[in-house]
């Protein structure tokens, strides 16, 4: 039987307690709508269709949520997700990070077999084009956390179960573009009611 530290977690330093607030914009059905909101709503509604067939089936997933309108989360494969390229060395150097924590505690004690809870706090990552244009266009990055537990066996062997969350506020800020559309745009479908801003989650499950 060993021992759980529980003095503090594991590799918490630089982490967020939380995920990064959305962006500023008017509230929601704050402005009246205009023809040209209109207009633009008819053209965002003819792109799933499109992108779904050509294999964007994220990209399209995302904005057919925004224009339904209801605001409710909208939840992606964490465990895809994690193995996208920036995705998974970022969650692969926590991991890292922990273990090496939990040795250094380990060995200042008896030697005894030992576990030691982590969490990294939420932090950004950002997902590279190269990971594949469907994901990229769709969320371009994300806020996760990892928690879990490092067990150390009595011979300095380590374990680490963990559980991978992910949350993105999918708004639209004011200066940039997507989908070849201004975000000022796109956003005033938030703001004129014709379309919801929602919060993207999801959650894997590990054991290394």
């Amino acid at each position: 039987m060993g021992k759980t530290d529980l003095s503090r977690p594991l590799g918490r330093a630089g982490g967020r307690e939380d995920t990064e607030p959305p962006g500023g914009h008017a509230r929601f059905a704050e402005l009246p709508v205009r023809p040209y909101d209109l207009l633009l709503r008819a053209v965002c509604r003819a792109l799933p269709p499109l992108w779904s067939a050509l294999g964007l089936r994220q990209t399209a997933g995302t904005l057919r949520h925004y224009l339904r309108g209801d605001g409710t989360a909208y939840r992606v494969d964490a465990d895809r997700l994690l193995a996208l390229p920036g995705v998974r060395p970022a969650a692969r150097g926590q991991l890292d990070r922990w273990r090496a924590e939990a040795l250094a505690r380990w060995r200042e004690g008896p030697r005894a077999p030992a576990a030691y809870p982590a969490d990294s706090g939420w932090r950004g990552v950002a997902i590279p084009r190269r990971a594949g244009l469907d994901w990229w266009l769709a969320l371009r990055g994300v806020d996760y956390r990892l928690t879990g537990t490092v067990r150390v066996d009595a011979e300095g062997g380590t374990a680490v179960d963990y559980r991978f969350a992910v949350h993105r506020s999918w708004t639209f800020c004011r200066g940039g573009s997507a989908y070849a559309l201004p975000f000022a745009a796109l956003g005033r479908l938030h703001e004129t009611g014709l379309a919801r801003e929602f919060t993207v989650t999801g959650e894997a499950f590990g054991h290394v």
